[in-house]
């Protein structure tokens, strides 16, 4: 291990943190998160089938961006 493997684990846990921070207090403004035209969702009787792709999409991203920013800065 080395100081940027240090480093890499402190983001990932502040990036954590800020996320469960922001869930917890603005939870009732982010329904809008799995809800997206593009999510696929089957409900029957007794069966439940949930398929997130434009969300996932979105956060995949978003993900790039924001590493890709991180590696700028570096």
């Amino acid at each position: 291990m080395n100081s940027e493997t240090g480093k890499f684990v402190i983001a990932i846990g502040l990036f954590v943190i800020i996320a469960g921070i922001v869930i917890y207090f603005f939870h009732d403004k982010l329904h809008w998160i799995g809800n997206l035209p593009g999510d696929i969702k089957v409900e029957r009787e007794n069966f439940r089938f949930y398929f997130p792709i434009t969300t996932m999409i979105l956060a995949s991203v978003l993900l790039t961006v924001i590493v890709r920013i991180w590696r700028w800065l570096q």
